[in-house]
């Protein structure tokens, strides 16, 4: 893996992201059940576009393509406000799960409808469940093959549904030429702890997330956080589910916005598109003037 290039003097640039998906999308329920529950997409897409509206913030949305094909004015309006499309695969199946040849269909339907949604380029993924990981390194090349530029879907920690505890904490590039951003993590006894956003955000004080993204700053590395639309709508249903879904997935979510306030009034985002290309990752340097944090 390459190391991440640091100019001298550079302030690094924090991506913010959102995995654009519905709230029953990522309670381990299979396509198949998605048509019985109640489509609640654009309440928590409009709380997070108001917001990001009010505090000056632009943000990558990794749209998953199901959602997509049935939310086509949604996507439409997302990057109208000025916010980068990337892709979130279209079945929100695990990468390791899928295999190669279903993973490389997956991907180009997402792409396919994305493509025609928008007029921008599709550079940008992330798989879902973070599932690219040892099990799946044909993930990168399938990406490539596909016009895939960048990708955010290593998170540097144990879980059991995804992890990568030895991969870099920071940017770098896979040996298939794809630049890799990983979810940001706190080390700490040794350990990559998890603090880069979703249930992560609402289950530990707020403290610890400012603290690690600090600290990822302070070595001149880029932070990035991500959300989902269904966290600032905290009366989307409630199923009855195993605990280890159940609990990450619902607590906590009636202050997701006031923290969320409170990390756009601490910290500059701007998408993870730029982000890189800031750095000189992509080989571009944006026009764009940089989001300034919520005041």
């Amino acid at each position: 893996m390459n190391a991440i290039a640091k100019p001298a003097g550079s302030v690094p640039l924090n991506a913010f992201t959102v995995d654009l998906e519905d709230w029953y999308q990522g309670l381990e329920t299979g396509p198949e059940e998605w048509d019985g529950f109640e489509d609640r997409l654009a309440t928590g897409t409009n709380r997070l576009l108001d917001l990001l509206d009010q505090c000056g913030v632009r943000a990558t949305f990794f749209v998953l393509g199901y959602a997509a094909e049935r939310a086509p004015r949604l996507v439409r309006r997302i990057h109208a406000r000025g916010h980068e499309i990337g892709t979130h695969g279209y079945s929100h199946g695990f990468v390791y799960q899928l295999g190669p040849d279903a993973f490389a269909r997956d991907l180009a339907r997402s792409l396919d409808i994305l493509r025609n949604l928008v007029d921008a380029d599709i550079v940008g993924h992330r798989a879902p469940f973070f599932s690219i990981t040892h099990q799946s390194p044909w993930a990168y090349r399938i990406l490539v093959e596909h016009g895939i530029r960048y990708d955010s879907s290593v998170f540097p920690v144990r879980n059991y549904r995804y992890g990568m505890p030895d991969a870099p904490r920071t940017v770098y590039r896979t040996p298939e030429g794809l630049i890799e951003f990983p979810l940001t993590t706190l080390r700490l006894l040794g350990t990559n702890w998890p603090i880069a956003g979703g249930a992560y955000f609402r289950l530990l004080p707020y403290t610890v997330t400012r603290l690690g993204f600090i600290k990822a700053i302070r070595h001149g590395d880029p932070a990035v956080f991500y959300l989902h639309p269904w966290e600032l709508d905290p009366g989307h249903p409630r199923l009855d589910l195993p605990r280890r879904i159940r609990w990450p997935h619902y607590y906590n979510l009636t202050r997701t916005r006031e923290r969320l306030f409170r990390l756009l009034r601490d910290f500059t985002f701007v998408p993870m598109r730029e982000a890189l290309e800031s750095s000189g990752w992509l080989g571009q340097t944006t026009e764009n003037s940089h989001d300034r944090p919520c005041q």
